[in-house]
């Protein structure tokens, strides 16, 4: 069976990088739209209709206007802006969330992508909180280091021109905490606050982690190092796209150093979790354009038709 889909906002990195997934697919049509029509709502709202799969990659205004323009029943809106992630009606694209999420995402016409941070962190945080290992009104903090991709076209731009010296260096970034991952960040954790989180953006095309520390003493009674791992592996357990790395996993620092971009060019999650006799950090690893955006968008895709979920990816 060929479905049809398109993007509306296909020239935005995250739409680009979709159309290169699609393009490998015999059973996707996907339905362009001419350059002299991309903010003509008429012809968006025909294409948007014809779809059974429309990609959203667009500002988060623009997304809500786009979504208002599908009359279709049958069209299913996959939308990589933030406008939906904690809005009723929506499901969250992320299937490892929780058991149970991947018949949300089947049985939805409205699924929200989730944000590049936010999955990392969500991944890390919603097993132990589950487990009961994180109370839900713990006070967590996380920091994220990310590759320049993230910021779009105009930052790709200013990196890839060179010629600015302060680009060389980390930048971190959001400093009033207000960054617009926190709200799903808070809500698809399961924790009642939001952390205090701390992005920055380094002199690297692609490539996330974020880390989260935590005092063994913040945890439940009894909790250690293992208790915490074991709830990785148990939650986990054959997940084709999250990868549970061995506890305090030296491998990992072959010269001393955690390669960031190591799952570059995957729609693979990877998670550490390295510690000592009072502490736990908390790392997850992802390629912010592959399972931090298009890849989770296109996965997310093939679990709503029933297709095999790692199809193109």
């Amino acid at each position: 069976m060929t479905y049809h889909a398109f993007v509306d906002g296909q020239e935005g990195t995250t739409g680009l990088r979709i159309h290169e997934y699609l393009a490998q697919r015999g059973d996707i049509e996907v339905l362009r739209i001419d350059a002299d029509k991309r903010k003509d709502p008429a012809e968006r709202a025909r294409l948007l209709n014809a779809a059974d799969v429309a990609f959203l990659c667009l500002p988060d205004a623009a997304a809500r206007d786009a979504a208002a323009l599908v009359s279709n029943p049958n069209t299913c809106l996959i939308d990589a802006s933030s406008a939906h992630r904690t809005a009723a009606g929506w499901a969250f694209g992320l299937p490892e969330l929780a058991p149970g999420q991947r018949e949300l995402i089947r049985a939805s016409k409205r699924i929200s992508n989730p944000g590049c941070h936010a999955s990392a962190f969500i991944l890390l945080l919603r097993p132990l909180v589950d487990a009961g290992l994180v109370l839900a009104d713990a006070l967590v903090s996380a920091t994220s280091i990310t590759g320049f991709s993230g910021g779009g076209k105009k930052m790709i731009e200013q990196y890839q021109a060179g010629g600015d010296a302060r680009l060389n260096a980390p930048r971190p970034y959001a400093l009033s905490l207000h960054h617009k991952h926190l709200p799903e960040m808070g809500t698809h954790t399961g924790l009642q606050g939001q952390p205090v989180f701390m992005p920055i953006v380094g002199n690297f095309y692609k490539g996330l982690t974020v880390s989260v520390p935590l005092h063994l003493e913040q945890l439940c009674a009894g909790a250690s190092a293992e208790s915490v791992h074991a709830a990785f592996a148990a939650r986990y357990a054959g997940e084709r796209f999250v990868r549970v790395m061995p506890l305090r996993d030296t491998a990992a620092l072959g010269d001393g150093f955690f390669d960031v971009q190591a799952c570059n060019d995957t729609n693979r999650v990877d998670i550490f979790v390295f510690a000592s006799d009072t502490q736990v950090l908390l790392m997850a690893r992802l390629d912010n354009l592959g399972k931090g955006a298009s890849g989770a968008a296109v996965q997310s895709m093939n679990v709503h038709l029933g297709l095999d979920e790692g199809l193109g990816l």
